[in-house]
């Protein structure tokens, strides 16, 4: 898990120094802490990539309900002129 500030909590035995005889400088204590965060890491990517996915699909429905509610808006006035054109009549010109 976590401190106080977001970084791992290693335990002070030998935080900071590798295990004896280890080559590359990190023992056991520093790759559990590496797994950790790459753990975290892993969550909270998951946790985004569910967010994100959410709100594709929500943007997807605003789209299509503000595509049907045009379409309903274009044909009631295209209603709307016709009827205002039935009412007038045929216009002549003298």
């Amino acid at each position: 898990m976590s401190g106080p500030n977001g970084e791992p909590q290693v335990p002070a035995g030998n935080a900071g120094r590798g295990e004896e005889g280890d080559d590359d400088g990190f023992g056991d204590t520093e790759y559990a802490a590496i797994n950790s965060m790459l753990d975290q890491i892993n969550s909270c990517l998951d946790h985004l990539e569910e967010k994100n996915d959410h709100l594709h699909a929500r943007l997807k429905e605003l789209l299509e309900s503000n595509r049907q509610t045009r379409l309903e808006f274009q044909q009631q006035l295209s209603e709307g002129q016709n009827m205002q054109t039935d009412v007038q009549g045929p216009h002549t010109d003298i």
